[in-house]
């Protein structure tokens, strides 16, 4: 270095001779890319920036270092890939229905005296779809059931939540790398009773992909429980020649389909029709009096119910009503009559009680002059033989 020029140079700025390096560094550099991020199923553009281009060929690879353009001109078959654009200072091509195979970094490479390129990264999301739900073990009444929610591939990974009457039920998460993609899962395990069998449950699926929307997937409790039978009784009296008909009201899960009629103790009337739930009967009888029942099952167990019939004589009962008031009149009528029977013989008795007490007397008051009567009768000595008179 000549001597005049070192006093010179160390008289420079630090940032002065920062900006020259900068400016010197821009020059050599002549291609930018950049990165690009896209769902799968979209279209992704590759940019590459070209800077004192000077005609050179510009090549555009894939991540498997394949050609996809030589210039302007596509190298690779793949009709997915178009040139959108070519000029000296920007570069860009189109991949349609991009997948996660077309994921990774893209070469931009300008051919000079030096060789320069630089990488496009392409990025591919995969939204989740709507999961599927597994149920793992049958539900019955009194025991629990196992649901599994399932997202099969997702990038990132899906958040999966199972949710009743808009309240999350915890489960246990589990996830598995599916080379580019990952499948998600969660699994439940709750108590059922009979009243729980059509109870909504939806599992929910969340991404970053999805804006704040949900995919969900709605499942209804399907419990299984033993039947119950009950046979819905016809109103009021059945008399000789009504019909007879009787509904048999059977729930259960699985719902037996074909309730079991029959009399106890004896057969069915030849009159009868069964049709589904319903027994008939036309034209009643005393006949068909008997205690009929009503059974159904399923493989959870089974019920019954059972109806007494009674079936009544139109004419007895006319008779029996008709019959009612002479009953009651008669039973005044006696009571009546038993009551002046009583009163006279009362009457009677107490005539006759004072009857004899006035004989009585009037007798012993005979007694006590006798003796005079007598003597006047036979004079005056009475120790004299006596004289009966009968007056």
């Amino acid at each position: 270095m000549r001597p005049g020029l070192q006093p010179f140079l160390l008289g420079v700025p630090l940032a002065l001779w920062a900006a020259v390096l900068l400016s010197l560094d821009l020059r050599c550099q002549a291609v930018q890319a950049e990165n690009v991020t896209v769902l799968e199923g979209g279209t992704a553009e590759i940019s590459c920036r070209l800077q004192n281009y000077d005609g050179s060929i510009v090549v555009i690879q894939n991540p498997r270092r394949q050609t996809l353009f030589f210039n302007g001109t596509r190298a690779l078959k793949d009709d997915r890939f178009q040139m959108v654009l070519f000029t000296p200072r920007l570069v860009r091509i189109a991949l349609s229905n991009v997948s996660v195979l077309d994921e990774g970094g893209y070469f931009c490479q300008l051919y000079t005296d030096d060789t320069h390129h630089q990488v496009a990264t392409l990025t591919v999301i995969v939204p989740p779809e709507t999961p599927t739900v597994e149920v793992k073990t049958q539900a019955v009444e009194g025991g629990e059931v196992e649901l599994t929610c399932h997202s099969p591939r997702s990038k990132p990974p899906a958040t999966l939540r199972w949710m009743r009457d808009r309240r999350e039920i915890p489960g246990v998460v589990s996830q598995q790398d599916n080379s580019k993609t990952v499948s998600v899962s969660n699994t439940i395990r709750i108590p059922v009773e009979r009243r729980d069998n059509g109870a909504a449950l939806s599992c929910e699926a969340t991404h970053p992909s999805l804006g704040g929307q949900k995919k969900v997937r709605h499942y209804r409790l399907d419990v299984h429980f033993a039947p119950t039978v009950r046979i819905m009784p016809p109103p009021g009296i059945l008399r000789e020649g009504d019909s007879l008909s009787l509904v048999c009201s059977v729930t259960g899960n699985p719902l037996p389909r074909n309730p079991l009629w029959s009399r106890v103790n004896d057969t069915l009337p030849e009159r009868t029709e069964i049709s589904g739930t319903t027994l008939s009967i036309a034209r009643l009888s005393q006949s068909h009096n008997g205690t009929y029942l009503c059974q159904a099952q399923n493989d959870y167990g089974r019920a019954a119910d059972h109806y007494a019939l009674l079936v009544y004589d139109p004419g007895a009962v006319v008779e029996t009503h008709s019959a009612v008031p002479y009953a009651v009149i008669g039973g005044v009528l006696a009571l009546l009559v038993f009551a002046v029977i009583c009163v006279l013989i009362v009457t009677v008795w107490c005539s006759v009680r004072q009857k004899g007490s006035y004989l009585t007397h009037e007798a012993s008051g005979l007694d006590e002059h006798g003796d005079v009567q007598e003597a006047f009768l036979n004079g005056s000595d009475s120790r004299e033989g006596k004289k009966e008179y009968l007056l």
